[in-house]
């Protein structure tokens, strides 16, 4: 006898002894959900931490201010 064949035979026990109205997700499902919870908070934390380190301000890059009146020049030839 295979085990499909066995499970299948006890499929219809099982279901018998459940209630329907009473199913919940149980202590199992909470400790997933409360795992999945801490997981989150502990990547929100450690994202904040790291955008805490980061630099906004470019610093200014000496040859574009060189080039720049050139260009006004040369890109508004009717004034």
């Amino acid at each position: 006898m295979y085990a499909t064949q066995a499970l299948t035979h006890l499929v219809p026990l099982a279901a018998e002894e459940l209630d329907k109205n009473k199913v919940t997700p149980g202590v199992l499902g909470f400790l997933v959900f409360a795992a999945l919870a801490v997981g989150v908070w502990a990547l929100m934390k450690s994202m904040n931490r790291h955008m805490g380190r980061v630099n906004f301000e470019e610093a200014p890059d000496p040859d574009a201010k060189s080039a720049e009146p050139a260009g006004d020049k040369a890109a508004s030839p009717g004034k």
